[in-house]
C-alpha cells in the first residue's frame, strides 16, 4: 500500500498548526476530507470529488454543531437532513458563537451540499458539460469555507488565510495523455525512469500493474524493462516494486521527485 502522498503530508502540516483550536478528531477528519477533494478535482476525477465533497460537508457541520450547541451528530451515525440541521444553527441564539459559524458558514455549506447533490457531479448527458465549472465552484466554496474557519479560530486575517490556502495547489500532469485505456507520456526528451515515474504520479493513489507500465512507457522488452529501470528505481526508494503481485507503487521520494524535478521542467 501506498505509504503516503508527500504533497499531502505537507498540506497537513500547513494546515492542522492553522486549525489547531478545533477538536482534534474534528479537526484531523476535516483536513483528510478537504484535500481529498482538492485533489480530486486536480486528477479531473469528478465523481470521487463530489463524494469527497460531501464527506467534507458532514465534517463541517459536524464542527459547527460542535461550536454552537456543545455536541454533534457522531461519526457513523447518518445526518437525517443537512438543510434541517443548517436551520437550527442559522436560528440559533446570538450568545452561543460567532455571526459566521452560526449564519454564515451554514449558508455556504447550504450551497456547497446542494451543488454537489442536485448537479449529480460525475454526470453524463445533458446540453452542457457542467462537471468541470461545478467543482471549480465546489473548490472555492471549500476554501472560503476552510480559510473562514482558519480565521476565525486561528486570528488571522481572511488575506492570510487565503495566502496560505493559495499555497495548496495540486499540479495537473498536461503531458500524460489517456487514450483507449492506455497512457502515453506526450513529453519529448524524457528518458524511461522519468516517464514511469511520471506516468505513476498520474495514478498516485493506485497500484500499476507492471504489465500495464511497461506498456505505456513503451519500453522495449519486458524483462529489460523490470532489470534496468524498475529494480534500481526501487534500490532508490523511488517506488515500490511489489514482484509478489508484479505492481508498482509511487513512493512519498518518488512523488517528492516528480513534483520538484519534473514537473517544474514542464
Amino acid at each position: 500500500m501506498l505509504m503516503g502522498n508527500m504533497s499531502t503530508i505537507k498540506h497537513k502540516s500547513v494546515l492542522s498548526p492553522a486549525l489547531s483550536n478545533l477538536q482534534a478528531d474534528l479537526r484531523n477528519k476535516l483536513i483528510q476530507t478537504y484535500l481529498e477533494t482538492k485533489r480530486r478535482i486536480a486528477q479531473e476525477k469528478y465523481e470521487s470529488a463530489g463524494l469527497s465533497a460531501g464527506k467534507f460537508c458532514e465534517v463541517i457541520l459536524r464542527i459547527l454543531q460542535n461550536e454552537v450547541t456543545g455536541q454533534f451528530i457522531p461519526f457513523g451515525q447518518p445526518i437525517p437532513n443537512m438543510a434541517t440541521e443548517c436551520h437550527k444553527l442559522v436560528t440559533s441564539p446570538k450568545a452561543s458563537a460567532v455571526e459566521s459559524v452560526r449564519t454564515i458558514i451554514p449558508r455556504a455549506l447550504m450551497f456547497l451540499y446542494t451543488l454537489r447533490n442536485k448537479r449529480g457531479i460525475g454526470h453524463v448527458g445533458g446540453d452542457v458539460d457542467a462537471n468541470r465549472i461545478d467543482c471549480v465552484a465546489i473548490e472555492r466554496t471549500a476554501d472560503w469555507i476552510i480559510c473562514e474557519l482558519i480565521r476565525i479560530y486561528h486570528g488571522l486575517s481572511l488575506e492570510e488565510a487565503q495566502d496560505l490556502i493559495d499555497g495548496i495547489s495540486y499540479k495537473s500532469i498536461p503531458d500524460v495523455w489517456e487514450v483507449g485505456g492506455k497512457k502515453r507520456v506526450l513529453k519529448q526528451g524524457l528518458q524511461a525512469k522519468q516517464k514511469t515515474l511520471l506516468l505513476l504520479y498520474s495514478e498516485i493513489n493506485s497500484a500499476v500493474l507492471t504489465e500495464d507500465l511497461f506498456d505505456w512507457v513503451e519500453y522495449h522488452r519486458i524483462d529489460s524493462f523490470k532489470q534496468k529501470i524498475l529494480r534500481p528505481l526501487h534500490k532508490d526508494k523511488l517506488i515500490e516494486f511489489d514482484k509478489k503481485n508484479d505492481v508498482i507503487y509511487l513512493s512519498p521520494i518518488g512523488i517528492q521527485y516528480v513534483e520538484e524535478d519534473i514537473l517544474k521542467s514542464i
